[in-house]
């Protein structure tokens, strides 16, 4: 498809990403492959690593800016892409400089589009997002709430944005510091299993090539069963679990380890930590 035949409404606008840490380039990589945007369009700067700013030019063709007031002002949205520890004075940074009509994307976790808003100094249509890094290949997961100030149009131009790196799901503020200890977060465990999977394999003697490729494709298959025979989770684990076979032996071992309840765990610790750092700014 070319660019500007579905999204002629974004065909004029310039987003500005302030930051430029992994997530800003998953994004880049996502939005521009699926031509949801020119690379003339959008602009990235950080807080003082040039190297990096050159690196995603380079590599992208986005235009490196060193002034955070440049990009506010060349901005018909600005993204906002900070750790959550230098949400505060990044934005602050900002306040004077951003136009009432100016739509504002957080992808900051465990931050309130309140508290953007105060920062800014504006009464601006913020939306808060938490998308993963899945978006690099066009698989992210991505929640998304509108602030107080944000309309149903400025909703709909976010969806969109996400919606050319994966699924989006719209809902309610209260809700987006589970999403970011879920799918937010989720991939590094999922990977975490990975490595767990990839090394029992080339220590039970497979070549550690084999034992990667076979990890890869029965996660991914087993992601597909979940998606299109639409069983749950329990039933599909009990088809493949024979009484007294290999399956149920290896289960045996996650149950002694009380494996269910460290993913839980590590799902609940990261909703808490998103609501830990929204919490120091109240």
């Amino acid at each position: 498809m070319r660019f500007g035949q579905q999204h002629d409404h974004l065909a004029n606008m310039r987003i500005g990403f302030l930051g430029a840490g992994s997530i800003v380039e998953a994004m880049l990589g996502g939005m521009l492959q699926k031509t949801l945007l020119a690379p003339e369009q959008i602009m990235v700067t950080n807080r003082s690593d040039f190297k990096r700013l050159n690196e995603l030019a380079s590599r992208y063709g986005v235009q490196a800016v060193r002034d955070k007031h440049q990009l506010a002002a060349n901005s018909d949205i600005l993204i906002l892409a900070v750790k959550p520890k230098d949400a505060q004075e990044s934005c602050q940074c900002l306040n004077g400089h951003i136009r009432p009509e100016q739509l504002v994307i957080s992808v900051i976790a465990g931050v309130s589009t309140d508290c953007i808003q105060n920062w800014l100094g504006a009464d601006c249509p913020v939306i808060r997002t938490m998308p993963n890094t899945s978006s690099a290949v066009g698989h992210s997961v991505t929640g998304i709430a509108r602030g107080r100030f944000a309309n149903q149009s400025h909703l709909e131009t976010a969806l969109q944005l996400f919606a050319a790196i994966g699924s989006v799901y719209t809902v309610s503020e209260e809700e987006m510091d589970i999403i970011t200890g879920l799918s937010g977060s989720g991939p590094a465990y999922i990977y975490y299993l990975a490595e767990a999977m990839e090394r029992a394999g080339a220590e039970a003697g497979l070549k550690p090539e084999v034992a990667r490729q076979l990890t890869v494709q029965t996660l991914l298959g087993a992601a597909q069963m979940l998606i299109q025979t639409n069983e749950e989770p329990a039933v599909l684990r009990r088809k493949v679990t024979s009484p007294g076979g290999t399956t149920q032996a290896g289960l045996e071992v996650l149950e002694s380890c009380a494996f269910q309840q460290a993913v839980s765990s590590a799902v609940l610790r990261a909703v808490e930590r998103a609501r830990e750092l929204g919490a120091q700014y109240l």
